[in-house]
């Protein structure tokens, strides 16, 4: 799954180079939802109305390409189980269902609930922070037909296995997402970034200084080795999660250039990738002009982290492996 950054032109590239160069792992785009209804985990660069969603919705569908909105927000103020709120997610939920769409995610688990009325696919989000099969139970049991797990199991072998086991529907990782591994920032960022995002809420503010932006973006400038400890998955690792169940896997960045998202998408549908790995992570941006860490030298690292019982401070194999492969830039 694809992130689309929400105007026509750039899903319009997205398929093209999609079609010109046979990716057909390339399933499906997700893009953000309207504001005025719902905020989300990221900005919304682009709000397509419902007339230019069930647009570029069709010409998804007629190119093989399934149409998912985003609607994960951490937080509405309580809006949502009001009775306006209420009639209000029907209403949006109805008039997507209308314009064709395949998919919605969201991380509240009132509208996983909600969504059962509807035809569309009932995405559960990362940021429902699903991370045991326990968790992943309840949200199946509460409607969902694809989970999303929280990326700081990406490397936890164990629990994704148990929870491919402990349910019936789809498991989804991210697989380019760059941020610190048990970061203690991750909830009250998503929170920020929802109440920034959403347009209905009228005591969230238009404009915040991104104080968990600068202070994760600090840290990794400080202790690089916190990058090699992310979450991430190498392009040619996608084979070891196949092996254990999951066959779904979504690419982060939809706030991203379109250049950028398509360059992440050929990557990881050739399963392939050489260079610099911070040019295909969705974390700040700036961190690859700072540091260059080659792919190459990653191989066969998963092995490893396979069986890693991530208690960091009595291994000290990323440590080892920072200084191995990453380079800092001048």
């Amino acid at each position: 799954m694809v992130p689309h950054p929400g105007h026509f032109p750039a899903l319009k590239e997205i398929i093209e180079v999609k079609e010109a160069e046979g990716l057909k792992e390339v399933e499906e785009v997700f893009m953000g939802g309207s504001p005025e209804v719902m905020g989300s985990g990221r900005g919304v660069l682009h709000a397509p109305l419902i007339d230019e969603i069930r647009e570029q919705t069709e010409y998804a569908h007629q190119h093989g390409i399934k149409m998912n909105i985003a609607m994960n927000s951490t937080c509405t103020g309580g809006h949502h189980l009001t009775f306006e709120g209420f009639k209000m997610f029907k209403w949006y939920f109805s008039e997507l269902n209308k314009a064709g769409i395949d998919g919605v995610i969201v991380a509240e688990p009132y509208l996983v609930e909600l969504l059962r009325d509807f035809p569309m696919k009932t995405i559960v989000s990362v940021l429902s922070y699903v991370d045991a099969p326990q968790r992943a139970k309840f949200f199946e049991d509460l409607g969902a037909d694809v989970i999303t797990v929280d990326t700081n199991i990406n490397r936890h072998f164990e629990l994704l296995r148990g929870i491919v086991k402990a349910v019936n529907c789809d498991i989804r990782v991210i697989v380019n997402e760059g941020c610190l591994y048990r970061c203690p920032f991750r909830y009250f960022h998503y929170n920020l970034a929802s109440h920034l995002s959403s347009l209905n809420q009228p005591r969230s503010p238009l404009f915040a200084p991104d104080f968990y932006f600068d202070k994760c973006t600090n840290i990794r400038l400080r202790d690089p080795v916190q990058i090699i400890k992310s979450a991430w998955i190498r392009p040619e690792d996608i084979k070891v999660y196949e092996a254990i169940g999951i066959k779904s896997f979504k690419l982060s960045g939809r706030t991203k250039a379109v250049n950028w998202i398509i360059d992440c998408m050929r990557s990881y549908s050739h399963r392939s990738f050489k260079g610099n790995l911070l040019e295909i992570l969705d974390c700040p941006q700036m961190l690859r002009y700072m540091f260059y860490i080659e792919n190459e030298k990653l191989e066969g690292c998963i092995e490893q982290w396979k069986g890693c019982k991530k208690i960091c401070n009595e291994c000290g194999y990323c440590d080892a492996l920072t200084k191995e492969v990453l380079t800092y830039l001048k």
